[in-house]
């Protein structure tokens, strides 16, 4: 049975979302605030979380950072009410997967958890299918582990969310093809972020910052104006 952690302060919307996940099939978890999301969101039997923005103590920004920090890798779907694109950005720029805008109903939150977990569930299978693979990807000074999900350049270990990781394979497996924001939010992000590209642009930038000699002329993933990205680097025999 599949996990999920709920985090609202709101009674109300905590039980509802409680009640209908568990009418799904799912078992279900329950934190009021965001240290105790934080405490609980640690453990790795968890298969999502539904985080709320705006929680007492710590809120749901801090709360991804501070668990992305602590290496969890559990999906994260932030809730907010602001309907700012700011927000929505920021938690995603930060680690996590998705946002939803309350008011919602059970049925969006439904669908949204089980896109989300498909697409970890597509992503675990990719890796053990490369396992027989050649899973190291080597490219003029980057190196990507794809067993470990690690990512290098030179001697020096890169940190990337998850959400970058994704992003960056999708390039390089895609490696010399232009590929539009569109597609790649559609690649990376698992279906239509429609108005939303900005997302592309922060990632691809916040990318150039940790893999790039030099970001403001970078040497792996290029901008095509008009068109989109592509990265450019043969990979190494």
């Amino acid at each position: 049975m599949r996990k999920v952690l709920v985090v609202d302060d709101e009674l109300a919307i905590a039980t509802l979302l409680e009640y209908n996940l568990k009418q799904a099939g799912y078992e279900v978890l329950v934190a009021r605030d965001g240290t105790q999301a934080f405490k609980q969101g640690q453990d790795r039997t968890i298969d999502v979380i539904l985080l709320d923005l705006m929680l007492p103590e710590i809120d749901g920004i801090e709360v991804t950072k501070k668990l992305r920090q602590e290496k969890i890798k559990t999906p994260i779907i932030i809730v907010t009410a602001k309907g700012d694109e700011f927000d929505k950005v920021l938690g995603l720029e930060i680690g996590a997967d998705d946002y939803i805008t309350k008011p919602f109903s059970p049925r969006e939150v439904l669908a949204r958890i089980k896109a989300v977990l498909r697409r970890y569930d597509d992503s675990d299978l990719q890796i053990k299918q490369a396992m027989d693979e050649s899973a190291i990807l080597r490219l003029n000074g980057l190196e990507i582990d794809k067993n470990q999900k690690r990512v290098s350049v030179g001697d020096q270990e890169i940190l990337l969310t998850p959400k970058e990781y994704e992003l960056l394979v999708f390039l390089v497996e895609r490696k010399n093809h232009v590929l539009s924001r569109d597609e790649l939010l559609s690649g990376v992000w698992g279906y239509d972020y429609a108005g939303e590209t900005r997302m592309v642009d922060i990632h691809v930038s916040h990318l150039r910052e940790k893999i790039e000699i030099d970001p403001k002329n970078p040497h792996f993933i290029k901008t095509v104006r008009g068109f989109g990205y592509q990265f450019s680097p043969d990979l190494e025999k």
